[in-house]
Parts: C-alpha cells; sequence; structure tokens
C-alpha cells in the first residue's frame, strides 16, 4: 500500500482502493480535498450563496463518508459532482417549499384575504380529489415526494420501488393530475 505522504502522485482510483483496502479516512479525505474547489463552484452555481455552497460541500463530503458505494465507481470526479448537484436541488427544492408554506401561512384575512383563503381551500380539497383518482402507487409516489419531501432515495427506501418506477410514479402522476383538474376547471367553467 502507498504511503499517504504519496497522495497526489495517485490517481482517484488508486486512492479510493487504499481507503477500502484500511478503512482509513485520510486516503478518501485526501480524495475529497481534490474536489472541495469544484464541488463549491456547483454550489454556487446552484445556490447562489457562499455560505450555503460551503455547507452543501460538507454534507457532500459527510455524505460521501457514510455512504459510499462498495461497488467500483467508474469515473469518482462525475460520481462525486452528481452528488453535489442532488443535493443542491433537494436544497432548492425543499426551499421554494418552505417559502410556499410560508406564503399560505402569512394569508391575511382582509376581505381579499378571506376571499383568497377560500379559493386556496377550494383548491386544496380539489387536488385532494384528484389525488385519489389517480394509481395508488403514482398517488404515494407523489404524497412522498411533494407532500413530505422525500428525496428518490428516500422513497425507493420507504416503498421499494426502483428509481425508474419512482421518476415515472411522479412524472406520470403529476400528467395525469393536470390532466384531472384540466377536465375538472373544464366543467365548472362550462
Amino acid at each position: 500500500m502507498p504511503s499517504l505522504a504519496q497522495h497526489t502522485d495517485l490517481s482517484d482510483e488508486q486512492l479510493l482502493a487504499a481507503y477500502r483496502d484500511s478503512r482509513d479516512n485520510r486516503w478518501l479525505g485526501a480524495l475529497l480535498q481534490r474536489y472541495t474547489a469544484l464541488l463549491l463552484g456547483v454550489g454556487m452555481k446552484y445556490l447562489k450563496d457562499h455560505t450555503l455552497a460551503e455547507d452543501a460541500v460538507q454534507h457532500v463530503f459527510e455524505t460521501t463518508l457514510t455512504r459510499l458505494p462498495e461497488g467500483p465507481i467508474a469515473n469518482f470526479k462525475g460520481w462525486l459532482y452528481v452528488l453535489m448537484r442532488n443535493h443542491c436541488l433537494q436544497l432548492l427544492r425543499d426551499k421554494r417549499y418552505m417559502a410556499d408554506e410560508t406564503a399560505i401561512q402569512e394569508v391575511e384575512y382582509s376581505a381579499n384575504g378571506v376571499e383568497d383563503a377560500q379559493w386556496l381551500e377550494h383548491s386544496l380539497q380539489q387536488m385532494a380529489e384528484a389525488l385519489e383518482q389517480i394509481n395508488t402507487e403514482q398517488r404515494e409516489a407523489i404524497e412522498l415526494f411533494y407532500l413530505q419531501k422525500c428525496s428518490y432515495e428516500q422513497i425507493i427506501e420507504r416503498t421499494g420501488f426502483t428509481f425508474m418506477q419512482v421518476k415515472s410514479y411522479i412524472q406520470n402522476g403529476k400528467r395525469n393530475l393536470k390532466a384531472i383538474l384540466m377536465k375538472k376547471l373544464g366543467s365548472t367553467e362550462k
């Protein structure tokens, strides 16, 4: 096994192999250190905030330390990039939903506020009824993804669906919900 002092001369694959052989986090740390600037750049691209980007890099490092796949990783840099990008997108999605919830909670009950609240309640009722009309798998995937804010990975763990099934159920469920809601809207406008 090479010495840790030689880590700059080693390829990603060699550092990864040394880590897997020894389970010494310093090998993985040396490998991750190579890509700190790349990950920070990805974080800045998506999050537009240096502190949030630094936190995201830290999260990806921790995730790599705890959830590194046992099998071979053909392109560690690419794998790490995708992990970072997905984490940033998850943060943005969570932020958007938190903003939506805050907006709903801050509805003022003036004359227009009461009408807005009634419209919102009606819309939520329509959505709940439409959710009951789509198939069980689509409904479960949509509720977990949008209402409980679960990641694809969490949905896979909770349901036993494959990645492609989760993706398909969410996409098809959204399309079916839209069709149901549009049909309802069309029938109420006539």
